[in-house]
C-alpha cells in the first residue's frame, strides 16, 4: 500500500487481494480499475508472490 505523502509501505499481493480487485473491476466495468489494466496486473502480482513463497519453502 502506498501513501499520498511520498512514503510507502509494501506488502505482497495475495490471491484474496487480486480476487477483491477483480470483483471490483467486474462490478464497475467503466471504472478506472477495470479500464486501466490493474485487474490483470493484480493477478500477475499475486501469482508471482505465490510462486516466490513456494520457492522459499
Amino acid at each position: 500500500m502506498s501513501t499520498n505523502d511520498g512514503g510507502s509501505t509494501s506488502r505482497k499481493m495475495t490471491s484474496d487481494d487480486a480476487r477483491r480487485i477483480q470483483r471490483s473491476a467486474d462490478t464497475n466495468p467503466h471504472g478506472k480499475t477495470a479500464t486501466s489494466g490493474f485487474k490483470q496486473r493484480a493477478q500477475s502480482a499475486a501469482d508471482k508472490s505465490r510462486s516466490r513463497s513456494k520457492r522459499g519453502k
